[in-house]
């Protein structure tokens, strides 16, 4: 049975930094699409960043695309989001999301929660002004 795992949420403060990690039982993320997602109370889920581990190709969401970095650690077979200069509107809970069936082709297609094969519980990110 496959599961993914977020850890490192916290609170913080506008400015600072946090790193976010995403795990993997029963299959390993190293050919995974792994992508993050948020999600603020009163708000849809909001694409935030994805990494295509085959290629290692990176996308991100608007918003993020200048302070957040993800990327992969194949010796912990995690994916990390490193998060900097938060500020208070990036207070959300964080998914990570895997798919280990190939990416689709559509850069567009990245972006949409619905082709994730497997979801994590959440981490909750908050900052505070």
């Amino acid at each position: 049975q496959v599961q993914v795992v977020e850890s490192g949420g916290g609170l913080v403060q506008a400015g600072d930094s946090l790193k976010l990690s995403c795990t993997s039982s029963g299959r390993t993320l190293l050919n995974a699409g792994v992508g993050w997602f948020r999600q603020a109370p009163g708000k849809e889920r909001e694409f935030v960043a994805v990494i295509t581990r085959s290629t290692g190709g990176t996308f991100y969401g608007d918003g993020v695309n200048d302070r957040f970095i993800i990327s992969g650690d194949n010796a912990k077979n995690t994916v990390n989001l490193q998060m900097n200069n938060l500020k208070p509107e990036d207070t959300a809970i964080y998914y990570c999301a895997a798919r280990f069936s190939s990416m689709p082709y559509n850069v567009g297609d990245l972006f949409n929660p619905e082709i994730y094969e497997y979801w994590g519980q959440g981490t909750q990110v908050t900052v505070s002004s």
